[in-house]
């Protein structure tokens, strides 16, 4: 028993016993298995998009709406109030000003931040849900 067997229950389909090297049928039995493997790649492909593309959905806010800015953490170093090893992901709930393009939008900054560019694209924001058991009172 090969080691590959041992370990995953079956055998190592290598290209050495794909081929039998007899002459003039190599060039077309080689030219037979590339097309299968490319269907199959297809299709496996394929599968994975029509996953993805299902639970894919395009963000869309509304103006006035409150969102979540996504920042990037950096370790031990003071960004957005916040100094230490975890810093937050995402920062304060903002409004939503105007919607620039479809994947555009301009967002309310407070004035600390106000000298960076007040328009994201979508995927650096995330939507707030107001929990009324987060609040305290």
């Amino acid at each position: 028993m090969e080691l590959f067997e041992a370990l995953y229950g079956m055998r190592c389909h290598s290209l050495v016993g794909w081929f039998d090297v007899s002459g003039t049928t190599l060039l077309k039995d080689s030219m037979d298995i590339v097309y299968v493997i490319q269907e199959r790649l297809y299709t496996s492909q394929s599968r994975k998009k029509s996953y993805i593309d299902h639970r894919l959905q395009p963000l869309e806010f509304i103006i006035g709406h409150r969102i979540f800015m996504q920042v990037s953490p950096m370790k031990r170093v003071m960004r957005f109030r916040k100094r230490g090893k975890i810093c937050s992901r995402f920062i304060d709930p903002f409004d939503i000003l105007r919607r620039i393009r479809e994947v555009t939008y301009e967002i309310a900054l407070p004035p600390a931040l106000s000298s960076g560019h007040p328009m994201f694209h979508v995927s650096m924001l995330r939507r707030y849900v107001l929990d009324e058991s987060h609040v305290i009172q």
